[in-house]
């Protein structure tokens, strides 16, 4: 009987170490938790690092095989050789920008690639498809055929009819014209030139710039086909201006800009214009006379000149911006009753 309390005692001390051991068990649990949490963080900044050092390895390849690399004596040569030929370019373009502006304008001399002695005048009948019989009748009047035409041309003085081409290139149009010129070859063909109504502002450019390319003359000579002209007096007109640089020759005038769309002479940039909505002076459009330094400033500038609605006011306008003497005869104003005049509305 005196044996039962030392086994009650036993086995308290079981459960007394057992629970003890339970208590001490949580904190390693926990302690090994966050273990892992920052072996997990370490590895994954190990990883992130690892992945930077190769990204930064390749920038540092390709830098290196971008590097400069050391010149030879032949390399620097040809380092000097391009920076000489680039400063010689600058200053042959300030030269040309110096000869543009001062040569093409003022006693311009350029020789004729034709080496042809200078023609006095390169006269250019504006005419169209459907103007055969106009021109027929002109060739029957004022203007020579055959072999009184190539007379004038010994004298100096070209006449030619100008005309563009159809826009469907090659058409019964075009091969109309190209069959009376082989047979009368008074004609001036604008290749680049679609022929119509709403583009007469442009035919200006491209006859001037075929004008001057072809025939080296003292003057350049825009003729409308409603015009008789009195080629004689014409003829003694431009020997009596002779030598004179810059000359804008014509029938002078200004007058109102058409502002209402839909009517006869409408401006469809009539707002360019001013308030007073009025044009700059410039000579009518029957009959224009161009020096041969004007003509050759148009030849030059003709992708950058701005066309108007109407050939007259375009001419005009290019007038304004370059030193032009404007020289208005009454004897080129076709419309007026005066006796003497040089042309007169067909």
């Amino acid at each position: 009987m005196e044996s039962l309390p030392t086994t009650v005692s036993a086995k308290s001390d079981r459960r007394g170490r057992s629970s003890k051991s339970q208590n001490t068990s949580k904190p390693s649990l926990i302690l090994a938790f966050f273990s892992c949490l920052a072996w997990l963080y370490v590895a994954g900044r190990l990883w992130q690092d690892a992945q930077h050092r190769v990204a930064l390895n390749t920038v540092l390849k390709k830098n290196y095989e971008l590097r400069p690399k050391a010149l030879t004596v032949d390399d620097k040569l040809m380092v000097l050789g391009c920076k000489d030929l680039e400063r010689r370019i600058v200053e042959t373009e300030m030269e040309l920008a110096q000869a543009k502006s001062q040569g093409y304008l003022r006693n311009q001399s350029v020789s004729s690639s034709s080496g042809k002695k200078k023609m006095l005048a390169v006269i250019g009948v504006y005419t169209g498809f459907g103007s055969h019989l106009k021109r027929n009748r002109f060739r029957g009047s004022w203007m020579p055929r055959d072999d009184a035409l190539k007379k004038l041309e010994e004298r100096g003085v070209v006449i030619r009819f100008v005309i563009g081409r159809s826009a469907n290139r090659g058409d019964s149009l075009d091969r109309k014209i190209d069959q009376e010129n082989l047979a009368t070859k008074d004609f001036l063909i604008l290749e680049n030139h679609e022929e119509a109504q709403e583009e007469l502002p442009k035919k200006v450019k491209f006859f001037y710039s075929a004008a001057v390319q072809n025939w080296d003359a003292e003057f350049y000579v825009k003729v409308d086909d409603d015009v008789d002209l009195d080629l004689e007096g014409l003829i003694g007109l431009l020997e009596s201006r002779r030598g004179q640089d810059g000359a804008y020759i014509g029938c002078m005038k200004s007058g109102d800009v058409v502002t209402q769309e839909g009517s006869q002479w409408y401006e469809p940039e009539w707002w360019k214009f001013g308030d007073d909505k009025s044009y700059f002076r410039h000579a009518t459009g029957s009959l224009v006379i161009l020096s041969k330094n004007l003509a050759q400033y148009i030849n030059i500038n003709s992708g950058l000149l701005k066309t108007y609605a109407f050939d007259d006011t375009t001419i005009g306008s290019w007038m304004i911006g370059v030193q032009a003497t404007y020289i208005d005869d009454n004897r080129l104003c076709c419309s007026s009753t005066r006796q003497e005049k040089v042309c007169s509305m067909a």
